[in-house]
This record gives C-alpha cells, sequence and structure tokens, in this order.
C-alpha cells in the first residue's frame, strides 16, 4: 500500500492547503474556559481534528481546527442508514507531568476492523495516532491532573454520501475530538445493581456487536431506561434459551467466584462474535494471568450458574470493566423477580480494586516493574508546544 509524505504546520489563522498532504494546525483565537467540576462528555477542548476522504480523490489533508460544529447534507449517509462508528480512549497525565496513552494501537486496530465491517475506506492506524497525538498536544493543558479524571479522545468515523439509497459510500468524514471527563457514573454507590431480562437482546451471532458502532448503543436505550424503572442503573445483556451472560450496560462483565471444580477462577464471556473486544477487559485478562494466583479463563457464564454459585455462596464478587469506567463493581442483579445480592468484599481486598489501582498506575506511569508490564505499551510524550516543521507519513490517496 503507498503512502506519501507531509508537513506538519502550525497556524494561528485559517489558511488554505496547498498540497493534499500538508497537515494544517489552525490555532483556536478564543480560548474555552474550563468547567471547574470535571464531568464526564461535555467540557471539549478548543480544538478537533478532521479527515475527508473520497473514493475518487481518497483522503484529504488532515486537517486540526478549533472546536466546532459539522455541516452535513441532508441525505448523508450515516444519518440515513447509521453508516458510522467510533472509538474511545483515553489520555493520563502521570505524577512526572508526562501525558500517557494506554495501549492506544489496540483501539487504532478495533476501528480499522470496524471501519470494514461498516464499507468505511481503510486507515493508516499509526499515521492516524499521530495525528491524534498531535491533537492531544496542542490541548494538553485540558488533560487534569487527578487520577480520578482524564482526557477522552473519542475517533468516528461517518459515510458522508450525499444521495438516497443503501451501497457503500463515496465519501466519508473521519473526525477526532477531545473531553476532560471524571466518573462515568453519577452515583455515589460503591457498586451498580443491573436488571436482566432476555426479553431484550444487544448482539447476536453474525451481527455486529462485537464491533463499535453507534447502532448497538442507540438500540440500548430503550431497555436501559425499563431497567431503571425496575430500580436498576443498568442492563445484564442476555442472549439464548441458556440466558447467556454477556455484557453490562456498555462494560464488558467478569465473575470472581470459585467454579463448580472448587478452584477460585475469574472468568468472562469469551469473543464469539457478540461481545466487544474491550481494551480494558484484554488488558485484565492479561494482568491476572501474569498474576497466576488463580485460574483466568473466557468461557461461556449462565443466569442459571450464577444463581446456584450465589445460593452456595461460590461467588466473590462481579464487576463490569470499558475505558470509560475502568473497574465498576457489581452489587445487586434484578432476575426473574428476584433480587440477587452479589457480594462485594472490602475495598482493600477486593479483587475489582486491586486491578483498578494496578491498571491506574500503569497507566499514569507509577508502576515501576517494567519487565512484568511489558505487554502494556504505554503510548508516552512530554507535553510541550512545538511550531517547527516536521514531517512523517500519512494516509495514501488509494486507501
Amino acid at each position: 500500500m503507498s503512502t506519501f509524505s507531509f508537513n506538519i504546520t502550525i497556524f494561528s489563522a485559517v489558511l488554505s492547503c496547498d498540497q493534499a498532504a500538508d497537515l494544517v494546525i489552525e490555532l483556536s483565537s478564543t480560548p474555552k474556559t474550563k468547567q471547574d467540576e470535571v464531568t464526564f462528555g461535555n467540557d471539549f477542548t478548543d480544538h478537533m481534528l478532521t479527515i475527508e476522504w473520497s473514493a475518487s480523490e481518497g483522503w484529504q489533508a488532515p486537517l486540526i481546527k478549533p472546536f466546532g460544529n459539522l455541516s452535513l447534507h441532508p441525505a448523508c449517509s450515516s444519518l440515513h442508514y447509521g453508516i458510522q462508528l467510533f472509538e474511545g480512549l483515553k489520555a493520563f497525565r502521570g505524577d512526572d507531568n508526562q501525558l500517557r496513552l494506554f495501549r492506544p494501537m489496540l483501539n487504532m486496530n478495533r476501528m480499522s476492523n470496524t471501519a470494514k465491517r461498516a464499507c468505511l475506506p481503510a486507515f493508516d492506524q499509526s499515521e492516524l495516532l499521530e495525528c491524534i497525538r498531535r491533537l492531544v498536544e496542542i490541548d494538553q493543558d485540558w488533560v487534569p491532573h487527578s487520577d480520578s479524571a482524564s482526557l477522552y479522545i473519542r475517533p468516528t468515523f461517518l459515510g458522508t454520501e450525499q444521495s438516497l439509497g443503501i451501497k457503500k459510500p463515496a465519501n466519508a468524514l473521519l473526525y477526532v475530538i477531545l473531553c476532560r471527563v471524571g466518573s462515568y457514573f453519577n452515583s455515589e454507590a460503591e457498586s451498580l445493581s443491573l436488571w436482566a431480562d432476555p426479553k431484550y437482546t444487544r448482539a447476536w451471532k453474525g451481527g455486529t456487536g462485537n464491533y463499535k458502532m453507534g447502532g448497538n448503543y442507540g438500540c440500548s436505550l430503550f431497555a436501559q431506561y425499563e431497567a431503571e424503572d425496575h430500580g436498576c442503573q443498568q442492563v445484564l445483556w442476555l442472549y439464548g434459551e441458556d440466558h447467556q451472560i454477556t455484557e453490562a450496560g456498555t462494560m464488558n462483565i467478569f465473575l470472581h467466584w470459585i467454579d463448580e471444580d472448587g478452584e477460585e477462577e475469574l472468568a468472562t464471556p469469551p469473543l464469539d462474535g457478540i461481545i466487544l473486544p474491550g481494551v480494558t477487559r484484554q488488558s485484565i485478562l492479561e494482568l491476572t494471568r501474569k498474576w497466576g494466583e488463580f485460574k483466568v479463563t473466557e468461557r461461556y457464564l449462565t443466569m442459571s450458574q450464577l444463581c446456584s454459585a450465589l445460593k452456595q455462596l461460590r461467588v466473590k464478587g462481579v464487576f463490569g470493566s470499558g475505558t470509560a469506567c475502568l473497574i465498576c463493581p457489581i452489587g445487586h442483579i434484578v432476575y426473574q423477580g428476584e433480587n440477587l445480592h452479589v457480594p462485594c468484599q472490602d475495598k482493600k481486598s477486593q479483587l475489582a480494586s486491586r486491578i483498578a489501582k494496578e491498571l491506574t498506575d500503569i497507566k499514569v506511569g507509577r508502576c515501576t516493574d517494567t519487565p512484568k508490564h511489558a505487554f502494556m505499551h504505554i503510548y508516552t510524550y512530554t507535553h510541550t508546544h512545538t511550531h517547527t516543521h516536521t514531517s512523517h507519513r500519512c494516509f495514501s490517496p488509494s486507501q
């Protein structure tokens, strides 16, 4: 696959791009005021990245510009047919004041896989990540000085075909926005409550449940609000006649228990096409397997197995995982009219808290045991504003 070089040039005003290979960075002349309280998803930074694509001309010049609204044709294919996808990753500020992205190439790879499934054009993962790095570098002052807050990075990819009819789009827009985020859940409770009802299905074999498409989330809202009507905060998604446990809300789910053979086990459903391959999920599996303290497996889990284990007092804990929440303990599950209490250990010994602390230490550069965590790739750079010309490879016009 061919590539070409482009110059990175920073301007303080809007300038046209002389060549399609030039990345133009327009710095905002009116910086925003940051919100005093860091919530989730509302406090957007000063800049955004946009990259347009067409079947006739390929990828156009990447552009970092002041944050603003998009202009879309009324017949835009993403609006009518849901041809779109998104990703989610975070930038963290360490005690050493360096900024770090946690395993970002896993997000780039997942985004690439989802783009293929959505019939959107291929892109160079490393070069998109470099553009994201530059965007974060420019808005570095928005990265919170806190372990409990971070800068959320939201790459989004839309089909922008300007005609009606279901077909592979001849135009597309890839853009990235940033926002400061705190805790994903507003509740002060130490654990979540889940509503499990098999009448709603999040994903199915042969579908798109293992891809990060917006449609997977929009169609879950109705069940989410019904869960709230039943006094629960999230949905425990079940699948099949045997009520397999799949995901908790928008999170992967883990069960820490003594299994049927009397062994301590940390288990999570396998990636069989209906489970999103979460970056945090993969990191938890790799981290706990490195510990070697108990069995760690990817296996099918059913509500019947969980109910039996709860009655026999074999459950040590249940928790969800994801980029937005990191680790979230689950305390109650409403299933078939019964309120199932899930034991939560004290915070100092709880496995979920231990995993959360170790992952956080890795993300902010606090972990010094490099060989043990060599599998945790951290994209690290010292934050500094630069106004120099450099060059690197970018999107291929043939992609």
